[in-house]
Parts: C-alpha cells; sequence; structure tokens
C-alpha cells in the first residue's frame, strides 16, 4: 500500500525555521520524484518544490529560492523540505507527493499520483 506520511509542521516565527518530512512506504523512493505543495485556505494547491528519482532536477516556486532546500534520503524513505527565513506567506498546509510512474519532476498537481494528508505551517508575525 502506497503511503506517504508528512511532519514537521508548526508555529513559527517570521524569519524562522523549519524543516517537514515526507516518510514514504509502499514503493521504491530511488524510482519516483517527490513533490511537495501547499494550500492556503481560499487558495490552489500550488507547487513549491520537487525532487527527481536521482536528484537531477529540482524545482522550486520562485518565491522560494534562496529560501528552501528540498532533498532525499533513500535509506530512510524520506524526503525533506528545508525551510529557512520563513515568511508571513509561507503559511499553508503542506503536502508531498509522488509520481508514479515517471522520475522526472512536474509542477502540475494532476500529474501526481499519490499524496499525503499534509502538515500544517502557521507563520506568526
Amino acid at each position: 500500500q502506497v503511503q506517504l506520511v508528512e511532519s514537521g509542521g508548526d508555529l513559527v516565527r517570521t524569519g524562522g525555521s523549519l524543516t517537514l518530512s515526507c516518510v514514504v512506504s509502499g514503493f521504491l523512493l530511488d524510482r519516483t520524484a517527490i513533490g511537495w505543495f501547499r494550500q492556503a485556505p481560499g487558495n490552489e494547491r500550488e507547487a513549491v518544490s520537487c525532487i527527481s528519482s536521482r536528484n537531477e532536477i529540482v524545482y522550486y516556486k520562485d518565491s522560494v529560492k534562496g529560501r528552501f532546500t528540498i532533498s532525499r534520503d533513500n535509506a530512510k524513505n524520506t524526503v525533506y523540505l528545508k525551510m529557512n527565513k520563513i515568511l508571513p506567506e509561507d503559511s499553508a498546509s503542506y503536502f508531498c507527493a509522488r509520481r508514479a510512474h515517471y522520475p522526472s519532476c512536474s509542477d502540475n498537481r494532476i500529474r501526481y499520483d499519490n499524496w499525503g494528508q499534509g502538515t500544517q505551517v502557521i507563520v506568526s508575525s
């Protein structure tokens, strides 16, 4: 059974840091691309970052470039999103997602097949 479980969301002050984790099971992490998405109330779900199966292509949303870092540890079946210099506009529920049949990244959420339940990041000013 394919599962993705996010954790690490928290209440954080502007300028602070968080590391989100996405622990996966039921498939081989080193053969799939994993994306991080976020959704704030009233907004559409948007791509934040993605890492391909061989770390060859990494995508970052423009507004998080230089602040967020995506990485993976295949041995631990985990993908991370390190968030630095967090801003109020980063407040959202964060989701990780898997592309079941493609090792490459996409910023289009409809191209992802499996999703976690999300973890919430709340940024206080």
